[in-house]
């Protein structure tokens, strides 16, 4: 599609009302006011005003350089005259489009832990091999989801399903820029429709999978007694290298008042997994708390709080038709195969726009 001066208009007004959303006037003075204080004795190492001065002064630069690279494109519109500057002006018009509505999206992240990491798992529904099979379709969705978003992605544990196939869990800690943000509506229950692989009659079978998402807190006012946890050691398996079937150096952590259950077999030594698992379970529980905090009031306000197995979310029909739907949204797509290759940015930025 050719790409009209009615396009560029509108990308300015979307830049300028991002600008007035994020008083970048009023940044700009207090970027002033923050580099006085920077530069006394009594402020200089503080941490929370140089954290503040860092922020305030991306977000001038990206509204700035949104705003040269408008100028650019619209001098660059004044010179077009043939099809090869056409195709060069369309890709940077696009380039600047992309990295505007990521802007965009991540000014929509209000949530407490929208901008932490996260601890993401996957556990396969009842079903043995076949759901087992669909929780390994969805890890390798989301890796390619993950390296597509640049997040880094390292599996913390993993237990292989019936016959070393398939998987029954999968934890995994996922670190970038908003990767919570963007991660954390996926919870839910995600169904699968398809001709069974394992039935050699051929036929069709319903299978599900369960994500969870937790935020990774950096910080927790949260104490484990000794006694609440149940520490096991044992011999790792899956991903972690050459060394990971050497000795026992996996660790599962078991928090006796919760119930909650935690593992990690990533790193090559007991203490440094125990040390990750230890972090897993603290964030773990702060959220717990936090849910339970929600629900009181939820209950106080006399709303229904649905969760677990019965929050189904998405549904992936493969046969007799192929669509995938999310379920609260009501975005739906027939392709797919883009879908499973990890293109989940129609579903994720529907999610954010509608869900928040």
């Amino acid at each position: 599609m050719e790409i009209e001066e009615k396009d560029l208009i509108e990308l300015e007004n979307r830049i300028l009302f991002l600008k007035e959303k994020l008083n970048i006037e009023e940044t700009k003075t207090r970027i002033k006011e923050l580099q006085k204080k920077v530069e006394t004795p009594a402020f200089w190492s503080n941490k929370e005003i140089i954290t503040a001065l860092k922020q305030a002064k991306e977000e001038v630069e990206t509204i700035e350089t949104f705003l040269k690279e408008l100028q650019d494109l619209k001098e660059f519109f004044s010179l077009l005259d043939g099809n090869d500057l056409k195709q060069e002006f369309s890709n940077k018009f696009k380039a600047l489009q992309i990295k505007l509505k990521k802007k965009e999206i991540e000014l929509s992240f209000n949530e407490k832990y929208d901008q932490e990491n996260a601890i993401f798992s996957i556990m396969a529904g009842a079903g043995g091999k076949e759901a087992e099979d669909w929780a390994l379709m969805l890890l390798r969705m989301y890796q390619r989801y993950f390296e597509k978003k640049g997040f880094k992605a390292v599996i913390l544990y993993e237990l292989k399903g019936e016959g070393n196939e398939g998987i029954k869990s999968v934890s995994l800690e996922v670190k970038g820029e908003y990767a919570y943000g963007y991660l954390r509506r996926e919870a839910g229950v995600h169904r699968l429709v398809r001709l069974s692989p394992f039935s050699a009659q051929n036929l069709r079978h319903t299978s599900f999978a369960k994500v969870d998402l937790t935020p990774i807190i950096k910080e927790s006012d949260l104490q484990i007694k000794p006694e609440d946890l149940k520490i096991d050691y044992f011999r790792a398996s899956g991903p972690g290298g050459q060394y990971v079937n050497k000795r026992d150096s996996a660790v599962r952590l078991t928090h006796l008042k919760t119930g909650l259950v935690v593992s990690c077999q990533a790193e090559r030594s007991q203490g440094a997994n125990k040390e990750k698992a230890m972090h897993m379970l603290l964030s773990k529980l702060h959220i717990l708390e936090e849910e339970k905090r929600k629900q009181e009031i939820a209950k106080e306000k006399g709303e229904q709080v649905s969760a677990g197995w019965g929050n189904q979310i998405r549904s992936y029909v493969l046969h007799p038709y192929k669509m995938v739907k999310d379920l609260r949204t009501g975005v739906e797509t027939s392709n797919t195969d883009a879908v499973l290759d990890g293109e989940l940015d129609l579903f994720i930025e529907e999610e954010i726009r509608q869900l928040d």
